[in-house]
């Protein structure tokens, strides 16, 4: 069976979530941000102090 693409790495809160998602072909993170109080959500590459993309290594999420 194919595993999933993108797999969650961490999360946090309940009616504010926010979470880190690496995509496990390239390791890039991504912030997902949602909010039960004005139904919105984004999502946005993470990156560090340099204003490059943060990359996970790959092969220990395979």
């Amino acid at each position: 069976m194919a595993k999933d693409r993108f797999v969650e790495i961490y999360s946090q809160g309940m009616t504010n979530v926010e979470k880190i998602i690496v995509d496990r072909e390239t390791g890039v993170n991504y912030l997902l941000a949602s909010s039960a109080l004005t139904v919105g959500c984004g999502m946005s590459v993470l990156v560090d102090q340099d204003g490059k993309p943060v990359i996970t290594a790959v092969d220990p999420l395979k």
